[in-house]
């Protein structure tokens, strides 16, 4: 046991003597693969058991592996004046989740994947809509070129338009307006405190779901469910913490990292491999989102009223 405390210890003092940045991008590396192992089990797991059962059993046992942080702040963090924005983001969240979970169980994840990348270019056309950012040439130049990519995944008119596709894109726009609330939320409240009620709000919302297509399972079933909540919190912990570490725009790179895994899972586990067309709109897409993130960060600051 001293042995263990002490190359804990040890472990601990390396990690910190590592730069920010490092840190980040380690942990980002960490979160692709969390992500994608856990895309990976949704897809295994919905061949036996309903897409919004899953959603409810990774919403419970994320908020199960999220309740020591909870107990350990005897429930402070959970201190809010703004309840309602709370209950607003976990609304879209849990429609967004669940049309995520179900195209990951009728379409390759792989393709799931790169569309989900779609997300930052709903957010950008957001930011200038609603927050009232600053139009850009470049910003709408690249939500083009973001678009194309999606046009090249979908091909609409040359193939036809599966309904896991449709979902995901949709799953992609509504994960933006969330991300819009968090960005609101973020200027008063503690990341821990918005994570909380996320785990909270989807669990109270994936019940009703879940319960209108319940079905029996069995116990290695229930394993495989505990983990999908647990990857799915180490994906979410290890992106919080990459955030605070260092820059988005040095981590969105290794982002791209999740189409690795998921094509390798997919060609792996369900004979499913990607094809051109997916690979090439996921690269335009992604590198779209990343360019109007790096232009964000060199434009000058906007003045403060």
């Amino acid at each position: 046991m001293k042995a263990l405390t002490t190359g804990m210890q040890g472990a601990s003092a390396v990690w910190h003597r590592q730069t920010p940045a490092l840190r980040g991008i380690v942990l980002m590396c960490l979160s692709t693969v969390a992500f994608s192992i856990m895309h990976g089990l949704v897809r295994y797991v919905s061949e036996v058991l309903p897409p919004f059962q899953i959603a409810f059993f990774r919403n419970i046992f994320g908020l199960a592996f999220l309740l020591p942080l909870l107990m350990r702040s005897r429930f402070s963090i959970l201190r809010t004046k703004r309840i309602g924005l709370h209950a607003l983001r976990g609304v879209i969240n849990i429609i967004a989740m669940l049309m995520f979970f179900t195209a990951l169980s009728i379409s390759p994840i792989a393709k799931v994947t790169a569309l989900s990348f779609t997300a930052p270019i709903f957010m950008a056309i957001l930011a200038v809509l609603v927050l009232g950012e600053r139009f850009r040439i470049y910003r709408w130049l690249a939500i083009l070129c973001g678009f194309i990519g999606m046009l090249i995944i979908l091909r609409p008119g040359l193939v036809a338009l599966d309904t896991g596709a449709l979902l995901v894109t949709a799953a992609a726009g509504l994960w933006a307006i969330a991300l819009l609330i968090i960005k609101i939320l973020s200027r008063t409240e503690a990341s821990l405190t918005i994570v909380a009620y996320m785990g909270i709000f989807l669990g109270i919302f994936s019940i009703f779901p879940a319960l209108w297509v319940w079905q029996p399972f069995g116990i290695q079933t229930l394993f495989w469910l505990a983990m999908i909540g647990l990857f799915g919190s180490i994906a979410q912990m290890s992106l919080s913490q990459s955030l605070k570490e260092t820059d988005p725009t040095a981590l969105m790179p290794f982002d791209f990292l999740k189409l690795v895994w998921t094509a390798l899972i997919g060609a792996w586990f369900f004979s499913e491999i990607p094809d051109i067309y997916t690979l090439i709109g996921a690269a335009v897409i992604f590198a779209s989102g990343f360019f109007i993130a790096l232009r964000e960060r060199q434009a000058p600051p906007r003045a403060t009223p």
